[in-house]
């Protein structure tokens, strides 16, 4: 019997149409209008595509949306005082420097400048000690979308074996800290795995939950998946002009009980996480 699909757009549209009603509430209330602005160095055409899909869902839930385009040759001070112009600026509430940036520039820095009241991405680190105690600001828009994908299945998390496939600060290592905390759609057991983890197959075939964003294509495959196991797909991989994900989508959708397509999947649900920050980040500021 094959998997549930998770449809990452259909869901995404509850939340964003719920976000917009929240943002008319908000602007009627107060008088703001909530305000993201979002920072692209150079011409990857990948982040041009992320940023301009930002940019119409957020005319759609009522927010306001800026784009600076700064081309590839920026310098590190260049960059680092545009963000502390935005940090002084109080029209703009929410800030996102999409990622990754050109490699002369240091990625860190530059998050780390972000006002922490700003970080809709939840990068600063400030808001990630937030975020491990268990109080957060804000919580970082792809593991919050995923977490919200795996509670749409009504899988309980409780207790379960989650396996994360990578450990990086965007996804890994947040995603892990939301399913440890206490609460729904967490309370997890939770391993992840990286280039170093030693029987890795094994680890994976005992997981409840597989969330794989590595940037493998295909790497996991059906014989790596529990029969019932909920698989969300985090990667993005172009093979031969074709999208596909970390997961052998065709294969393991015939043992998992729910799996995220790619595209179509976790990209639409980061991005109404994102308008749900900025809404959050325009009432406290």
């Amino acid at each position: 019997m094959s998997a549930e699909i998770i449809d990452g757009k259909k869901l995404a549209i509850t939340f964003r149409e719920q976000v917009a009603q929240e943002v008319a509430q908000f602007k009627e209330q107060s008088q703001i209008v909530p305000h993201l602005t979002a920072i692209l160095v150079g011409e990857d055409p990948a982040s041009a595509v992320y940023v301009r899909n930002k940019q119409r869902a957020c005319e759609k839930a009522g927010i306001q949306s800026t784009l600076k385009r700064l081309p590839a040759e920026t310098t590190q001070d260049k960059l680092h005082k545009l963000v502390q112009e935005l940090n002084a600026d109080q029209s703009v509430h929410g800030i996102l420097v999409q990622l990754p940036l050109p490699k002369h520039i240091d990625e860190v820095a530059i998050l780390d400048v972000v006002n922490p009241l700003k970080d809709v991405d939840a990068f600063h680190p400030e808001n990630v000690g937030l975020i491990v105690q268990g109080r957060p600001r804000y919580l970082p828009c792809t593991p919050y979308g995923i977490q919200q994908m795996i509670l749409s299945t009504e899988m309980e998390t409780a207790g379960k074996h989650a396996v994360i496939l990578g450990r990086s600060e965007i996804v890994g290592k947040p995603m892990a800290m939301l399913l440890i905390q206490r609460g729904l759609g967490a309370d997890a057991t939770v391993t992840i795995c990286h280039s170093r983890t030693q029987n890795l197959k094994e680890i994976v075939q005992s997981a409840d939950i597989i969330i794989a964003a590595i940037g493998k294509p295909e790497f996991v495959t059906a014989d790596m998946v529990k029969p019932g196991a909920v698989v969300i797909d985090v990667g993005i991989n172009r093979v031969n002009e074709k999208l596909v994900g970390d997961v052998a989508f065709d294969s393991v959708k015939e043992i998992a009980s729910a799996i995220t397509p790619v595209p179509g999947g976790v990209g639409p649900m980061t991005i109404a996480m994102l308008l749900k920050n900025t809404l959050t980040a325009a009432r406290i500021l």
